[in-house]
């Protein structure tokens, strides 16, 4: 393991120093050590550094100090405080000054790498949020949020296709962006200055639908008292996005064959042939090829509404977008405050399957930041089903699931923090640690 990144290390103990250079180089690190927190100040801008152990109590200046100085020379550095037993207020006084958590004396190697480990995850996370943010702040985003690449070459069909008459089908699971993409088709095409009109074909009963799509004239049917142009009508020039097309039913599956065959339609209750120069876009959460071997969709106009095919993958196979989208909904919603999530809250959105893709993530930001009355989303900000990811996917909750929801309940029994560790049969300083990490 080589360049897993640079350390500085800064401790006026010869021991510590050493074994902390040794067991950082052994797991792939480049190390600079200095046992002169001044020494070590002065060659701060000389590289940079992705983490930062720096001890507590030195000469001539101790860590506290060392501490501000790297925050104000090197904001992207990662600092750890290395403290002895009995220094926990102190470290806890550092990581509300900017350190990104504590060490303590004394450690073993094992532990010292396993440390570095989530430590270096952590820094890692931060840092890719802090380009997201800045991505998202300084930048015109597409109209497509991604960076999967099988999504990318979906949204380069999407506009190789885009200004042409050819009828596109897209299949893909509930919010997963198929109407966000028909937009995008109809914005990219010469159409994009006439209507882009949505029809919801499983909103609809059968017997008003084909008059909504179609129109009618009066007397067709009760309740028709004028005639009434339909959608495709209002849509001359533009676009019809046919969204849930395998609910069509099969009377109006025929008209729309009809429609894409010669670009002719039939008011209801009417005989004259009326003509319009409209781009149809079908939508699906279901495969049409399986409608058709059930016998509920026409074969014939499978074809005709296939001639290009787009399928969005759903957010589970590209978690890359998972990050993303986070920061661009929180952009969205909290455009009046500046809001935060925390470490725990975006664990768990990050290791979240979506099942409900995007539109989850939309919704699940959207009342995270209404909740989060402090600028900072937690976890009991994020509605049960995140909270219990691995309840739900197994009926069995997930060992730190367990622990957290001991130890919250132990600290609610217990009269202090010492006797909660006591009953825990735990240091205070990991006790300490275990809330952090579960936002208690």
């Amino acid at each position: 393991m080589t360049d897993r990144g640079s350390v500085l290390v800064i401790d006026d103990e010869p021991n510590i120093l050493k074994t902390l250079t040794m067991g950082l180089r052994a797991i792939g690190f480049t190390v600079d050590g200095y046992g002169n927190p001044l020494d070590a100040l002065e060659h701060l801008s000389d590289k940079h550094f992705d983490l930062a152990f720096v001890d507590l109590k030195m000469k001539p200046i101790d860590g506290m100090q060392v501490l501000k100085e790297i925050r104000q020379r090197s904001s992207n550095t990662s600092v750890v405080i290395i403290t002895a037993h009995g220094s926990i207020e102190s470290a806890v006084e550092a990581i509300k000054n900017g350190a990104l958590d504590f060490l303590q004396k004394p450690f073993d190697l094992a532990e010292l790498q396993l440390f570095t480990e989530k430590v270096l995850n952590h820094h890692q996370l931060k840092q890719e949020v802090s380009s997201l943010r800045q991505q998202i702040s300084t930048t015109m985003l597409p109209p497509i949020i991604t960076r999967n690449p099988l999504m990318k070459q979906q949204i380069e069909l999407a506009q190789q296709v885009a200004d042409s008459m050819l009828t596109v089908l897209i299949e893909g699971e509930s919010g997963t962006g198929k109407e966000l993409i028909a937009k995008f088709i109809h914005q990219q095409s010469h159409r994009r200055e006439n209507p882009f009109i949505i029809v919801n074909c499983s909103a609809l009963p059968e017997t008003l639908l084909e008059s909504e799509l179609f129109g009618h004239v009066k007397g067709a049917f009760t309740g028709a008292i004028k005639d009434r142009a339909g959608r495709f009508e209002a849509a001359d020039g533009g676009t019809v996005f046919l969204d849930e097309i395998g609910e069509l039913p099969q009377t109006v599956q025929v008209k729309l064959l009809r429609f894409l065959q010669d670009r002719e339609f039939e008011r209801v209750g009417e005989n004259l042939p009326r003509k319009v120069d409209v781009r149809i876009i079908a939508a699906t959460n279901r495969r049409l090829s399986d409608a058709l071997k059930e016998g509920i969709f026409r074969e014939d106009l499978y074809y005709r509404l296939n001639a290009v095919r787009i399928s969005p993958p759903p957010l589970r196979e590209r978690p890359e977008d998972v990050l993303l989208l986070l920061y661009h909904f929180l952009k969205k919603f909290s455009q009046k405050s500046k809001i935060e999530i925390s470490d725990e809250a975006l664990k768990l959105l990050t290791a979240y399957r979506w099942p409900g893709n995007v539109r989850e993530v939309e919704n699940v930001i959207e009342r995270a930041t209404l909740l989060a009355k402090n600028g900072r989303i937690d976890l009991p900000h994020l509605p049960p089903e995140l909270l219990q990811v691995d309840e739900t996917r197994r009926g069995l909750m997930s060992l730190e699931q367990v622990e957290r929801q001991y130890i919250s309940r132990v600290l609610g029994v217990a009269i202090d923090l010492d006797e909660a560790a006591r009953i825990l049969e735990i240091d205070p300083a990991t006790l300490w640690r275990k809330r952090k990490k579960y936002g208690i």
